[in-house]
């Protein structure tokens, strides 16, 4: 299975979820709690503890890879992301197929295909390329390290401002499934899923690379038209 690791980007650090980070990670989903209509987040430190201690019993089964989003500025958490649904093609094929388990030694295993989801980030970073980044850096540990086949996402198909997110970053629209599960606010809730295969990386890699180019280049200007 995989490994933990850290993933550095200019604006951003993707830290192995830890202990250590619950107190931050409380702070962070307490800013402003209107925004996380679609999302579960923890609210308050015990939720945070709790919410941490399910994250890593899920990494040592196998099921996920989380991390905790730090700005690189100042090295405050806003959020947390993860790789989950962790699937293996290598070795025999076998039927029935058995998804999530991988052949020969777990510990050095890794995955063909996986979902990066459980994403959140607290009000005052979103909107500030923080969550691009993000995702540039985990798409390229997926297609360029482990070397995946398919990356996914899913979002409610209620959730217009992810889906709108997810299509301006290349991903392609699978599909709608219908009445799929039961929503945060407690309705039952269709799921739009999203994807990108290795064959598309290059293309995708490139599009959010000229986005983050372009935010960049904008936060430059707007520096040099503040009076000193």
């Amino acid at each position: 299975m995989p490994v933990p690791v850290l993933l550095a980007g200019r604006t951003v650090r993707l830290e192995p979820l830890a202990p250590r980070h619950t107190e931050a990670l409380a702070v962070a989903g307490a800013e402003d709690r209107t925004t996380y209509a679609f999302t579960p987040v923890p609210h308050g430190v015990q939720a945070s503890h709790e919410y941490i201690d399910r994250a890593l019993a899920d990494q040592a089964a196998g099921r996920s890879l989380p991390f905790a989003v730090v700005r690189a500025t100042d090295g405050r958490v806003v959020g947390s992301t993860r790789f989950l649904e962790l699937d293996y093609w290598q070795g025999p094929l076998v039927w029935p197929a058995v998804p999530g388990v991988p052949f020969g030694d777990p510990a050095t295993a890794i995955p063909d295909a996986a979902e990066i989801g459980n994403t959140w980030l607290s009000p005052g970073a979103q909107g500030t390329g923080i969550n691009t980044e993000a995702k540039l850096l985990m798409l390229r540990h997926a297609f360029e390290t482990w070397g995946v086949r398919r990356i996914s996402l899913r979002a409610d198909a209620r959730n217009g401002r992810s889906r709108a997110a997810m299509e301006r970053l290349g991903f392609t629209c699978e599909g709608v499934r219908r009445a799929h599960s039961r929503g945060l606010d407690g309705a039952v809730r269709s799921t739009a899923f999203y994807s990108i295969l290795d064959e598309e990386w290059p293309a995708v890699r490139s599009i959010i690379e000229l986005k983050l180019s372009a935010g960049a280049q904008r936060k430059r200007r707007r520096k040099t038209l503040v009076p000193a």
